[in-house]
Order: C-alpha cells, then structure tokens, then sequence
C-alpha cells in the first residue's frame, strides 16, 4: 500500500513540476524554485540552497508557518529519493552534508527510511555507504503507469479544445 501511495504522489509532484516550469516566466518563489531545481535540472546542490530560502519563506507566511517541519522533512526525503534513483552506491556523510545533518544522524534517518519500506537498500557501515538495491519494474508495470490517467487526460484536453473553439466562434 505504501509504494502505491508513494508512487502515485511522484507522478503528481512529477505533474507539478511540470506546470512549474510552463509558469516559471509569470510566477517564482523559492519553493517552486525549489521544485524546478530538484525534479526538472536534478541540480541537487541547487535543491539544497532552495531548501534554505524555503525554510525563510514557510517561517515568515502566516498560513505555512504551521506545515514548515512537514514540508522540510518531505523536502530532504525528496532529495534522496531523487539522488538515490541516479546513484546506487551513496556515502552517508556526504548525505549528511547535502541535508544539513550530521553523520549519526543521517545514518539514523536512512536506517527508519528503510525500515518503513521507503527505500530498498542496505547499509554498509564499515565503507560508511547505503547501498541500493535494484528496483528494475517490468515492462508491463511501465506501461501501466504511464497509461494510468491517459482517458481523463485526454478528455480534459477535448474538452479544452471544445472550449476555446467554441469561444473562438464567438
């Protein structure tokens, strides 16, 4: 169930990024900034000095003051979650300095990471490193998700295209 969960947010984030990027010359902030650098540049130092600014912006809004340990948490999950899909072998240390933790810490934070099945790895503590493991899915599970949303996707776009033919007609 949580993979599930899990997977389906990353198509919305993945969706939202998107969106993100089409609006980027009308609107930015540090959060959506935040966004574009880790799910559309995959710029990880970026993402992390992003991070920082958004922690400023959550701390000064009224309404977002209240989701600012969330949002960080989710935040750090999302970077190495990211960097863990580019790289199979990660160094903790360096996975602390990217997210502002120290080496125990960090450590700590993977090892629950894996325990709440979020992540597939192990830890080797004498080369201080989470290995990955593989998470090859079939072909069929592929095709599977990027279908998943094809029929609504493709009405809203009829119905748009209805749309703005019909005001064009006016």
């Amino acid at each position: 169930y949580r993979r599930r969960v899990h997977g389906k947010k990353r198509s919305q984030i993945t969706e939202l990024a998107k969106i993100i990027e089409q609006e980027a010359n009308s609107y930015s902030d540090p959060i959506t900034e935040f966004v574009t650098a880790l799910f559309t540049d995959f710029d990880f130092e970026a993402a992390q000095a992003k991070l920082a600014d958004c922690q400023s912006v959550l701390d000064n809004d009224f309404f977002l003051v209240s989701c600012r340990d969330e949002f960080l948490e989710n935040a750090k999950l999302m970077i190495f979650e990211n960097y863990c899909r580019i790289h199979s072998v990660i160094d903790i240390g360096m996975v602390a300095e990217k997210l502002a933790m120290d080496r125990e810490r960090a450590e700590i934070w993977i090892v629950n990471l894996i325990r709440q099945a979020l992540f597939s790895a192990r830890i080797d503590s004498q080369a201080n490193q989470v290995i990955m493991d593989s998470q090859a899915s079939s072909v069929y599970q592929s095709v599977k998700e990027k279908t998943k949303n094809l029929s609504a996707r493709t009405v809203m776009l009829t119905e748009a295209l209805a749309q703005k033919q019909y005001s064009v007609k006016k």
